[in-house]
């Protein structure tokens, strides 16, 4: 979202009229969920998408059109025989669609407020008003940008706020999708979360990839300048070259904070998890075999860390999908964050017996200063 947004900035401040089209509501089986969102231009040409075929077909011949007019629109599409996809294939669903054409800069405060709301992370909802009478105000198309608190951020609308928003706004806490309540279509932008990646080698790279490609604000810990470089990591917010124990220590990771360890060896891959296993973080994920981690976990044991703490660390990390190479282990790891991210519950399948519970009950009695250096296996994911 913040890409479109910004194109369409970057493009009206350069003169050109653009129409900001948005997938508003969907019932049934539709080919794009609520959300979705494409510029068209007056050449005809696009940026985004709303799913293709006939549907986003129509949706720009109406925005074309709209960019003459200048008027809000919504239009509402059902996906029957008139309009089936290329191949034939005829989803059955109802599709709402908002068009609203940006001629100008004068066009642009709305849009500008959004980027900003996007850009400090913080999360916030767009509701755009579908039946007014439902919603006890406004008028259809009308839209309004709201904080996570709920306080009105800004308007592009031709009729007062419905005093339905903010009875019907949900938190953003559990990471709603897009919903309608009251006639009005709530489309939540997220807080954005921390992906902190300790270990700047090959699979720490594609993750780092990967992770960006998901909207996560991606940050790197390694203690070598020449892995841990812009030029390798382009997409990193923040790129920390020092010791692990330093970097780790006194670093604030808080619950939307995901972490995955996938140093180059037994040791480092040991400090760090030391360093974050009790944090409040969202997720501790570390890579390796079952016989290491044990070995790690039973370390931890003895300098005091409890079982519980160990017990929610995904070890080994990423779904099982039997990957082979560095590219599949990343896919692996980032679908496991995403599936915790969004999801409320994860389904039992998902789930994995913790390692903790193979370790015998008199392990971990002694108590210690930090984590122990005194084995190296050789496990190397640089």
């Amino acid at each position: 979202m913040r890409e479109i947004l910004a194109e369409l900035i970057e493009a009206v401040g350069r003169g050109r009229r653009v129409a900001y089209t948005s997938l508003v509501e969907t019932r049934g089986s539709t080919p794009q969920k609520a959300g979705a969102a494409m510029l068209v231009y007056e050449d005809g040409s696009q940026a985004g998408t709303l799913g293709g075929g006939c549907v986003e077909a129509e949706v720009k011949q109406r925005a074309l059109r709209l960019l003459d007019d200048g008027s809000t629109e919504l239009f509402t599409f059902h996906l029957d025989n008139d309009y089936g996809w290329d191949d034939g294939l005829i989803c059955g669903g109802r599709m709402t669609m908002l068009v609203d054409p940006v001629r100008d800069c004068s066009d642009l405060d709305f849009y500008e407020t959004f980027v900003e709301a996007l850009g400090s992370g913080r999360g916030c909802t767009e509701a755009v008003v579908l039946d007014a009478e439902k919603s006890g105000g406004g008028l259809a198309a009308d839209r309004f940008l709201l904080s996570k608190s709920g306080e009105l951020l800004a308007s592009r609308a031709r009729g007062d706020a419905p005093p339905t928003l903010a009875t019907s706004l949900r938190s953003l806490a559990s990471r709603r999708r897009p919903y309608v309540d009251t006639g009005t279509s709530f489309m939540p932008q997220q807080k954005r979360c921390r992906l902190l990646i300790v270990g700047a080698g090959h699979v720490g790279q594609e993750v780092a990839q990967l992770g960006d490609a998901v909207d996560f604000d991606v940050w790197v810990v390694d203690d070598r300048a020449e892995y841990c470089s812009p030029e390798r990591f382009p997409t990193a917010r923040r790129l920390l070259v020092a010791p692990i124990d330093s970097a780790l220590s006194g670093l604030d990771v808080d619950e939307t904070t995901f972490c995955v360890i996938v140093t180059r060896g037994h040791n480092h891959d040991e400090e760090a998890l030391y360093h974050l296993v009790e944090t409040p973080a969202a997720y501790v994920g570390m890579i390796g075999s079952r016989r290491k981690i044990k070995l790690i976990f039973e370390d931890l044991l003895g300098e005091g860390i409890s079982r519980e703490a160990l017990d929610r660390v995904r070890a080994p990390l990423g779904f099982e999908i039997g990957s082979q190479t560095v590219p599949e282990i990343a896919v692996s790891i980032v679908a496991e964050l995403v599936a915790v991210r969004n999801l409320e519950e994860l389904p039992e399948s998902y789930y994995r017996t913790s390692l903790v519970g193979e370790l015998s009950r008199s392990q971990g009695q002694g108590q210690g200063q930090g984590p122990s250096s005194a084995k190296t296996l050789g496990d190397q994911h640089a």
